[in-house]
């Protein structure tokens, strides 16, 4: 899948499929009708959401430490990771009595260190990033001999994740494009590498998050550069800085790199659970993001349509319930469920009641309502009363603005709704 000393062979990839037989799920294929006929092609998502340990990292994450030799099983392992990769190197290291410290940043979803201290790891919380972490836990190896378990940046790693291939290919053979999330590389690297050996005619595409996308930068150098990474809800792959293994198979086979907005991801995260009934994480919804946001279909003009059948890989699962908790309702607002109105009533008994009913009459829901009664703008006996109505989608909202405005009402919405209403 490469050259030099580093290169990962398909060889590689079928002893790693054989390492991971039993203890790996076969993760299922769904086919989704409502994603397909929003994105205009055939779309099949591959649930590595439902794999052991809620992701595809404990694929990399066992092969990875399955052919490390017998003293350095005995030496132990450590790792740094927010959450997915942390998870993938415990449950491993119990099912191959390997002792493991993962280090987690100190702010890390108490549901993920919850979830890596009962596979059996010891977890040290340090570090404001994983950054940070990464750098404690190459300290920790360099101190006790333990060794350093990378989430991407191996070539044992990256064949671990190129297993997905092999399943794909057997799941869907008359596949023509793969879709997964891109943060370090390894996932994408290894399906990239693994169906140019195998059916080259595919072809994948990776998406970050447009505020931590470290590849297109690092593309356009020609080598990996550092980028600056902005809060976004798709942790788990914001990465700053592509791997070196990864970057140079990406490179060597020209994949295509995609970036998604937060909106889009909400959004798309909240159709994955309503439509395809599938619970993911942020990062692992970002290429049905880039599907139906249409980038993945035309980018501006310069891309090719996408060819279906279409494998979409929801690469995980493991999302914090309050994340989701924001996640959702983020995504309900950019989907136009909820609306933000500001009307202006006459400060009298009865006026609210008033328009209340008429919202109530376009069926309306009140999720928060508050008043302003001392705007500077305001008149002697004006109100301004904000508010946030749940709807059924932004034909709904229009229709309610239409309607508050054809009774005399004056409407202002902060929601980024149709600018004429």
């Amino acid at each position: 899948m490469t050259s030099g000393p580093l290169s990962v062979t398909l060889d590689d990839v079928r002893d790693a499929a054989r390492l991971l037989d039993g203890v790996a799920y076969r993760t299922p294929v769904q086919t989704t009708r409502a994603i397909s006929e929003a994105a205009g092609v055939r779309v099949l998502l591959k649930c590595e959401n439902l794999q052991r340990a809620g992701s595809f990292k404990v694929r990399g994450a066992y092969v990875r430490m399955a052919r490390l030799s017998d003293d350095e099983k005995a030496r132990g392992v450590v790792a740094a990771s927010a959450g997915n990769h942390a998870q993938g190197v415990a449950f491993a290291a119990g099912l191959l009595g390997i002792r493991a410290v993962v280090y987690m940043p100190v702010d890390a979803a108490l549901p993920k260190v919850a979830a890596t201290r009962q596979y059996g790891a010891e977890v040290r919380l340090v570090g404001a990033d994983v950054d940070e972490t990464l750098a404690a836990a190459r300290a920790e190896a360099d101190r006790t001999g333990a060794v350093f378990i990378h989430p991407f940046d191996h070539p044992d790693v990256v064949a671990g994740q190129a297993t997905i291939a092999l399943e794909i290919l057997e799941q869907v053979p008359d596949v023509r494009t793969v879709i997964a999330p891109l943060g370090g590389g390894g996932l994408v690297a290894g399906l990239a590498g693994a169906f140019a050996q195998t059916a080259p005619h595919v072809r994948v595409i990776g998406v970050q998050a447009e505020r931590a996308a470290a590849y297109p930068g690092s593309l356009a150098a020609g080598e990996p550069t550092t980028a600056r990474l902005a809060a976004t809800m798709a942790d788990g792959i914001a990465v700053g800085t592509p791997g070196h293994v990864p970057f140079g198979i990406l490179a060597q086979h020209g994949v295509e790199v995609r970036t998604v907005t937060e909106e889009e991801i909400s959004r798309s995260l909240l159709m994955v659970a309503e439509r395809a009934k599938l619970l993911v994480e942020p990062a692992g919804a970002t290429g049905v993001a880039a599907l139906l946001s249409g980038t993945a279909a035309v980018d501006a003009g310069a891309a090719d349509p996408v060819e279906g059948p279409v494998v979409v890989v929801l690469s995980g699962g493991n999302i914090d319930p309050l994340v989701l908790l924001r996640v959702v309702r983020h995504g309900l607002a950019a989907a136009g469920r909820y609306i933000q109105l500001q009307v202006l009533l006459d400060d009298r008994p009865g006026a609210l009641a008033r328009m209340l009913e008429v919202i109530a009459t376009k069926r309306g829901n009140i999720m928060h309502i508050d008043h302003d009664r001392t705007d500077v703008g305001l008149a002697i006996g004006e109100a301004w009363v904000r508010m946030q109505v749940e709807t059924k989608g932004p034909e709904h909202c229009d229709e309610l603005v239409a309607h508050l405005r054809s009774e005399g009402y004056r409407v202002e919405r902060s929601d980024g709704g149709s600018p004429g209403l």
